[in-house]
C-alpha cells in the first residue's frame, strides 16, 4: 500500500496506534472501542460490536442468526477460522417439506429457520480468544436495548422495506414496528425483551441460549407456527474451528473460511484473473470490468453446485483452487464477448453485517454475523426479541444436488469474512463486504483495489463497483458513467439502467490495514452504509 494517501475518497482514512474497530453503525463501533479501552483485545471488541449491531441494525444480524470469523492471535502466530453456523432440524427432510406443498424451500416462516449459531459463536470467541468476561463484552448492547438508541438513516430505510414482512406476524410486529410502521431516522427505539434475552446469555453463556428458558421459548414458538426445531436441535449445536482456505495473488495470500461458505468464489475468481494483465487495461475500464465479471461467473457456477456442508459432501476444494483448473476456466473467457451462462467444470459428486477489529498487540479479527434476508424469516420469537434467520432457504429440494436439505446439515452460506496476509504470513488487511452474493464479488474488487492499484482502505471501499446477478445480468454504479455502461452492453452484458440501480446492491464493507513496519492501523468504512471506523 502507498505510504501517502491522496484524498480522492468521500471520507478520510482513520489512523490509530492502540486499536481500531470498523462497523456498519457508529454506536456498535463505539461498543467495540469501549472494550479496547477497558483492557480487552480485538476479539472482545469485535464481539461487543457484533452484539451491539443486533440492537442497532436488527434487520441484518443478531442472536437468531449465524456467524463466521477469521481470527489471528498474535500469541499463536496463526490464522484460524470459526464456523458458527447452525444446522437444519433433525426433522427437516425433503419429503416432509414437499408434503407441505413446497417445490422449493420457502424464504419466510419457520421452515427455512436453521439453528441459530451466533450465541455460541460469541461465547466461543470471547472464551477462547478474548480477555474480558462475556457479561462485560455484551453490556454495551444490553444498555442500548434498554435505554434505546436513535435509528440511523440507511438502517431506517432498510427497516421500512421490511415492514410488510414484520406486519405479517403479530410477535414480529410487536417487537420491531411502532404503531404498524418502521421507526424513522433519528427516532429512539427500545427493545426491552431483547435486552432481557441478551442479559440471560451474558450471565449464563451459550448454554443459556441452547438449553433452558430461551430454548424452550424458541421451540414452543416453532411448534406453534409450523416449524421443525426441537430442544435436541438446539442442545446439540456446536461451532467448529477450521483451517482457512487460501490462494496466493501478486505477493499476498487471501484467506477465506472453507465451505459451507462461499469465500471460495473470491479465491477461484482471483486465480482466474491472475492470468490477465489487469493493470494494462486500466482501473474500472469496460475491458477490466468485463474480465472481473466473467471470472466471477465461472467461480459462482462451481460454488452454486458444490458448496455445502463438508460433513455431508466432499467439496472438491483442492481441485477448485488449483492453478490447472483456473487455467482451464480462463480459456472460456473471451475478451470481446460475454458468455451467456456458465456451468461447473468439475464432475458432479454423490442483509448481513461485517466488522473488523485490530489492537496494538497484533491481534486481528474479521467477523460477519447475519440473519440472511432482512429480518431473516420474518419470525420473531414471542417475548424474546429474537429475529430468526432464514438460512435454510439456501437448501435445494432436489435430492441429487449436493446442497439438498437433510437433517442436521449446514446449508450454503453467503456470509464470508476475509483476511489478506503479507509475504511473511502476517495480517496485512482484515476486510469483508456484506450483501448476499455481492460478498465474494466485493472481496475480489476491493482486493484488486488494495493490491493491484495501491489504494488506501477508504479509497478501496469508495471506488464504484459492479454486481453480477445471473446469466448476463449486471448492475454498475452510476459513478462509472454511461460510456462504461454502453461499452459493457456492446460486449454482450445485460446492464441495468441507472434508474433501476440501488445503492444496496453493491454491499457494504470495512477494511483495516496493519502497517508491517510501524504497526499503525489504518481503517476505512463503507460509504454506502451508516458505519464508520473508530480508533484510539
Amino acid at each position: 500500500m502507498a505510504n501517502s494517501y491522496p484524498f480522492r475518497s468521500r471520507r478520510s482514512n482513520v489512523f490509530a496506534r492502540h486499536g481500531v474497530v470498523a462497523a456498519s453503525q457508529p454506536l456498535a463501533a463505539m461498543a467495540g472501542v469501549e472494550m479496547l479501552r477497558a483492557g480487552g483485545n480485538a476479539i472482545d471488541a469485535a464481539v461487543a460490536a457484533a452484539v451491539a449491531l443486533n440492537v442497532v441494525e436488527p434487520m441484518s444480524t443478531g442472536i437468531g442468526g449465524d456467524l463466521f470469523a477469521l481470527v489471528w492471535l498474535n500469541s499463536e502466530q496463526r490464522l484460524r477460522a470459526l464456523n458458527a453456523s447452525g444446522r437444519a432440524p433433525y426433522a427437516a427432510t425433503i419429503e416432509r417439506v414437499r408434503a407441505m406443498g413446497h417445490r422449493n424451500m420457502p424464504t419466510t416462516g419457520m421452515l427455512p429457520v436453521t439453528v441459530p449459531g451466533a450465541a455460541d459463536g460469541w461465547d466461543t470467541l470471547v472464551r477462547t480468544c478474548g480477555r474480558l468476561p462475556l457479561a462485560q463484552v455484551m453490556a454495551p448492547a444490553i444498555r442500548l436495548a434498554e435505554e434505546g438508541f436513535p435509528v440511523s438513516e440507511v438502517i431506517a430505510g432498510n427497516w421500512a422495506s421490511a415492514r410488510n414482512k414484520l406486519a405479517a406476524h403479530s410477535a414480529s410486529a410487536a417487537a420491531y414496528l411502532v404503531d404498524g410502521r418502521a421507526p424513522r431516522a433519528g427516532e429512539i427505539f427500545r427493545q426491552p425483551e431483547l435486552a432481557n434475552t441478551l442479559r440471560l446469555v451474558a450471565e449464563g453463556g451459550a448454554k443459556a441460549f441452547y438449553q433452558g428458558q430461551i430454548a424452550e421459548q424458541i421451540v414452543a414458538f416453532s411448534n406453534a407456527n409450523g416449524g421443525l426445531l426441537s430442544l435436541q436441535d438446539l442442545a446439540e449445536h456446536t461451532s467448529t474451528w477450521m483451517e482457512p482456505i487460501h490462494i496466493e495473488y501478486h505477493g499476498v495470500r487471501l484467506c477465506e473460511c472453507p465451505p459451507n461458505g462461499q469465500g471460495i468464489v473470491a479465491l477461484m475468481a482471483l486465480n482466474i484473473l491472475s492470468g490477465f494483465d489487469l493493470k494494462a487495461l486500466g482501473h474500472n475500464t469496460p475491458a477490466y470490468l468485463h474480465l472481473v465479471i466473467e471470472a466471477l461467473k465461472l467461480a459462482f457456477a462451481d460454488a452454486h453446485y458444490h458448496v455445502t456442508d463438508m460433513e455431508h459432501y466432499r467439496v472438491p476444494v483442492a481441485q477448485m483452487l488449483s492453478a490447472e483448473y483456473a487455467a482451464e476456466r480462463r480459456k472460456l473467457i473471451s475478451p470481446d464477448r460475454a458468455m451467456p451462462s456458465a456451468r461447473s467444470g468439475l464432475p458432479h459428486q454423490g442483509d448481513t453485517i461485517y466488522l473488523t477489529a485490530a489492537d496494538s498487540e497484533g491481534n486481528v479479527i474479521s467477523l460477519i454475523n447475519s440473519l440472511y434476508h432482512g429480518f431473516g424469516s420474518g419470525m420473531v420469537v414471542e417475548g424474546t426479541g429474537i429475529a430468526l434467520q432464514n438460512r435454510g432457504a439456501s437448501f435445494s429440494l432436489n435430492p441429487k444436488h449436493p446442497n439438498h436439505l437433510a437433517p442436521h446439515k449446514r446449508p450454503y452460506h453467503t456470509i464470508i469474512p476475509a483476511m489478506i496476509l503479507d509475504g511473511t504470513g502476517r495480517p496485512l488487511y482484515s476486510y469483508g463486504v456484506m450483501g448476499g452474493h455481492m460478498q465474494p464479488q466485493g472481496h475480489v474488487q476491493v482486493l484488486l483495489n488494495l493490491v493491484d492499484w495501491g489504494m488506501s482502505p477508504q479509497e478501496a471501499l469508495d471506488a464504484p463497483r459492479v454486481y453480477w446477478d445471473e446469466g448476463n445480468h449486471i448492475s454498475i454504479e452510476p459513478m462509472l458513467g454511461q460510456d462504461v455502461r454502453q461499452a459493457l452492453i456492446a460486449l454482450g452484458h445485460d446492464v441495468a439502467p441507472f434508474s433501476q440501480v440501488t445503492m444496496g446492491l453493491f454491499g457494504g464493507g470495512q477494511v483495516i490495514h496493519i502497517d508491517p513496519q510501524t504497526g499503525v492501523l489504518c481503517a476505512g468504512s463503507e460509504p454506502r452504509k451508516d458505519g464508520c471506523a473508530i480508533g484510539y
